[in-house]
C-alpha cells in the first residue's frame, strides 16, 4: 500500500514541484478572470453549445493534443505522457448550468468578504476555468508525467441531462482494464473544497403522464380531467411512499404540469418524481412501490396513464481505503485542511464509478447558494484548490497501475 503522506512530502520537497505549486497564488487572478468570461456565456442543460465552443477554442489556444468535440457536445483535449502504454487520467468539469438563457448573468464582487456572486459562478464556471488553466500549466511542467491526461468538459450533468456527457466520455475513452485508455477520473466542481466524494448517490427519475379527451369546464363538466387525476395520484403517492430510516433515501414530486386554461377540463397532465437512496436495492424497492401505487390508482376509463424513466444515475462507490480516496484525503491534509470524511453525492463521478473506474469528485473553493442567483464563491481559497488538484493529478498519473490492481482485486 502506498504511503501517501510520505510520497507527498517527497513530491513537494522537489524544487520544481514546490515552485509549480507556489505559483498558483500569483495565477489565481487569471483564473478568476476566466471564471467571469465563462459565467457570462449562457449554458443551460441541452443548450451548452456556445460555452462548449469557447472551451474548444481555449483548449486549442493552450496547445492540447487531439482537441475535438463529440456528437453529444463534450469537448476533449489530451496531454501526452511519457508512457502511452499506461492507463490515462481524465480531469473533467461540466459545461451546463441549471439557469435558462433568460437568467441575467450579472456577477458582482463583494470586496469586504472577497466573494464573487452570480448564477452558476461556482457550478460550474470555476470548475471549467480551473480545467483550462490546469491544462495550460501541465503542458510543460518541471517534471515528467508517465500517463496521458485527458481534459474533458462534459454536457448534461445537471437535472434531466442525466450525466449523458460523462456516459459518452467513458464510452469513448474506455476503461483501461477492458482494453480502453482510462484508468482514473478526477471530477471538478467549483464549490466543495475540503470535501471528497467517493460514492455516487443512486437517483431514479420518473415522469407520469395522464391523457384524456378534455373539454369545456361547463359544457363537458362530466368529462374526466387529467389534472384532477394527477392531483389525486400525487396525494396517493405522498401518503403511500414510506421511506426507511436507513439507508438514507428520499422521495420528491418536483414538477406538476398540464392543462390549457382555467375553464378547460385538462386533456394532458404530468408529474415528475425524483427518487434517491444510498443503497441500490432500496432505490429499486422505492421505484417498485411508486409503480404499484400508480397502478392501484389507475382504474379503467377514458384517462390513460403512462410511466417513463427520465433519469437514471447509478449508485456505486470506492472503498474509503482505495488508493485514490486515500490520496484525495491525504492531499487536503498535506495542505493543512481538516481531514474530510469521504462522502456520497450525485455527480459526474457516478458514471465512472458504475463502470468500476476509480473516480472522485473534488471542489476548487468554498462557497454557497448553488442553483440560485445568489450563488457565490470565496476567492482566497482558489489557489489552494488548484494546488489540491495539481498534487492529486501527480499522484494519479504515477499510480494509475496500482489503483487498477486494487479495483481488480
Amino acid at each position: 500500500m502506498i504511503n501517501i503522506p510520505r510520497e507527498l512530502d517527497s513530491l513537494t520537497a522537489r524544487p520544481g514541484v514546490a515552485r509549480f505549486l507556489s505559483e498558483w497564488g500569483n495565477l489565481s487572478a487569471n483564473v478568476i478572470g476566466e471564471v467571469k468570461t465563462i459565467q457570462a456565456i449562457p449554458s443551460p442543460t441541452f443548450d451548452e453549445g456556445e460555452r462548449a465552443a469557447y472551451i474548444l477554442q481555449r483548449f486549442q489556444a493552450v496547445r492540447l493534443l487531439d482537441v475535438h468535440q463529440d456528437e453529444v457536445g463534450n469537448v476533449y483535449g489530451r496531454m501526452a505522457g511519457s508512457d502511452p502504454s499506461r492507463p490515462a487520467v481524465m480531469v473533467s468539469a461540466h459545461l451546463d448550468t441549471v439557469f435558462s438563457r433568460q437568467t441575467v448573468q450579472d456577477v458582482r464582487l463583494i470586496s469586504q468578504t472577497e466573494r464573487l456572486v452570480g448564477p452558476g459562478i461556482g457550478d460550474n464556471s470555476l470548475g471549467l476555468a480551473a480545467l483550462i488553466h490546469l491544462a495550460d500549466r501541465f503542458r510543460h511542467p518541471p517534471f515528467e508525467l508517465p500517463s496521458d491526461i485527458w481534459w474533458v468538459a462534459t454536457v448534461g450533468e445537471e437535472g434531466l441531462g442525466d450525466l449523458k456527457g460523462m456516459r459518452r466520455a467513458v464510452e469513448t475513452l474506455g476503461v483501461y482494464r477492458s482494453g480502453g485508455r482510462l484508468g482514473v477520473v478526477l471530477v471538478m466542481e467549483g464549490i466543495g473544497l475540503g470535501r471528497v466524494y467517493r460514492a455516487g448517490l443512486g437517483v431514479r427519475r420518473l415522469r407520469v403522464d395522464i391523457t384524456g379527451p378534455g373539454g369545456h369546464s361547463w359544457i363537458n363538466a362530466d368529462c374526466p380531467s387529467a389534472i384532477h387525476r394527477i392531483v389525486e395520484l400525487g396525494a396517493a403517492l405522498v401518503n403511500g411512499v414510506q421511506l426507511p430510516d436507513k439507508p438514507r433515501s428520499s422521495f420528491n414530486i418536483g414538477l406538476i404540469e398540464g392543462g390549457t386554461s382555467i375553464n378547460t377540463r385538462a386533456a394532458l397532465a404530468s408529474l415528475s418524481i425524483d427518487l434517491r437512496s444510498e443503497d441500490r436495492a432500496t432505490l429499486t424497492k422505492l421505484e417498485n412501490r411508486v409503480r404499484e401505487i400508480i397502478n392501484q390508482e389507475n382504474p379503467p376509463g377514458e384517462l390513460s396513464v403512462s410511466i417513463s424513466v427520465v433519469g437514471d444515475r447509478p449508485s456505486a462507490s470506492l472503498s474509503a481505503d482505495h488508493g485514490l480516496v486515500r490520496a484525495a484525503v491525504g492531499v487536503l491534509e498535506h495542505l493543512g485542511m481538516p481531514t474530510p470524511e469521504p462522502e456520497m453525492g450525485s455527480t459526474d463521478a457516478n458514471i465512472p464509478l458504475a463502470n468500476q473506474l476509480p473516480a472522485v469528485c473534488i471542489g476548487i473553493t468554498t462557497g454557497r447558494n448553488a442553483h440560485t442567483i445568489e450563488e457565490y464563491i470565496d476567492l482566497p481559497p482558489i489557489a489552494t484548490g488548484l494546488q489540491q488538484v495539481s498534487l492529486l493529478l501527480l499522484l494519479a498519473a504515477n499510480h494509475c497501475n496500482d489503483w487498477q490492481e486494487w479495483i481488480a482485486g
